[in-house]
């Protein structure tokens, strides 16, 4: 699939402001909310203005962005509707928890249960917008919205551990997103093994019904003379030496360094904190944007059978 960066920017931003906003809320519900009245209240404004963002920048991939506020009607039957949904709803009650943060200097446990729960549902109905599509094998498993939640949680704790460092507290969140951290990687990597070795379900013996079973059928002649819209949008390829590259800098952008930065963060206080911290946030953008990109760029549509291809 053509790896839009406006859909790019779209899953990276918001997935990291709804991180963002859990780790707060977790801090709220274990007791660890900074001592600082302004730490909680700027947290959930980031938080948003990443969501913000994150869910404008999707409506520059759209033929007729004005059009989107349809879709919403549509959630008994469509992913894309219920995200819609999710995505007002979630920024209502991020907004209400930053608002009585701010006001009482402190939020009460049911909210904070409320914010990660509209946090965490929001981010796993985006990911399955792509898993629910069975003409995609690499999106249509069941590693997809595992991937989407760890890595939300792992951008959006670096930026809960950047926020709490600099409000004096960052030691107590430093282990977990370390954590977090590790276990999106590994995630990441084994939704790359299973890509890599899993075998095609399509075939273009299955795709046009040709052939005898277990016969391969190739396209005699293309069905056209330049490139068309779907060969564009569908029929995107990259090479594998590109794609070894890339998720070498997505795993080292998500874990390779902001683990031991995060390590570094928790034994160390002031100023190398702080920088150990921001350190964890820019590696983590580059891995997730990296990670991003090839999650969309790998992915293959049947309907390149059509075009070309052997099998997806």
């Amino acid at each position: 699939m053509h790896p839009a960066y406006s859909v790019i920017l779209f899953t990276a931003a918001s997935g990291a402001g709804y991180g963002l906003a859990s780790w707060l809320a977790l801090a709220a519900l274990l007791g660890l909310l900074p001592a600082q009245a302004w730490a909680g209240p700027i947290g959930f404004a980031v938080a948003l203005a990443l969501i913000g963002v994150g869910f404008l920048s999707s409506t520059f991939h759209l033929g007729h962005p004005e059009r989107a506020w349809r879709a919403v009607t549509q959630w008994r039957t469509s992913w894309l509707s219920r995200e819609g949904v999710m995505a007002f709803l979630s920024l209502a009650v991020i907004a209400s928890a930053g608002l009585v943060w701010l006001l009482d200097g402190q939020l009460a446990w049911w909210l904070a249960a409320l914010v990660w729960l509209v946090s965490g549902v929001t981010v796993a109905v985006t990911a399955m917008i792509y898993a629910s599509l069975k003409t995609i094998q690499r999106w249509h498993n069941r590693w997809v919205v595992p991937g989407y939640l760890v890595l939300a949680l792992a951008t959006g704790g670096g930026l809960a551990l950047l926020i709490t460092e600099v409000a004096g507290q960052g030691s107590a969140l430093a282990l977990p997103v370390a954590v977090v951290a590790v276990i999106a990687c590994l995630v990441k990597l084994g939704y790359w093994r299973f890509i890599d070795e899993t075998v095609a379900a399509s075939t273009v013996a299955t795709a046009t019904g040709l052939g005898r079973p277990g016969e391969p059928v190739r396209l005699f002649e293309a069905p056209h003379t330049e490139e068309n819209y779907l060969m564009r949008e569908m029929g995107y390829r990259v090479a594998r030496k590109h794609v070894a590259r890339l998720r070498q800098v997505a795993a080292v952008g998500l874990a390779a360094l902001p683990v031991p930065a995060c390590l570094g963060a928790m034994l160390l206080d002031g100023v190398i904190g702080l920088g150990l911290a921001a350190l964890t946030v820019g590696a983590m953008t580059i891995g997730v944007l990296a990670e991003r990109w090839l999650f969309f760029a790998e992915a293959r549509h049947t309907v390149t059978l059509y075009y070309g291809a052997d099998r997806v």
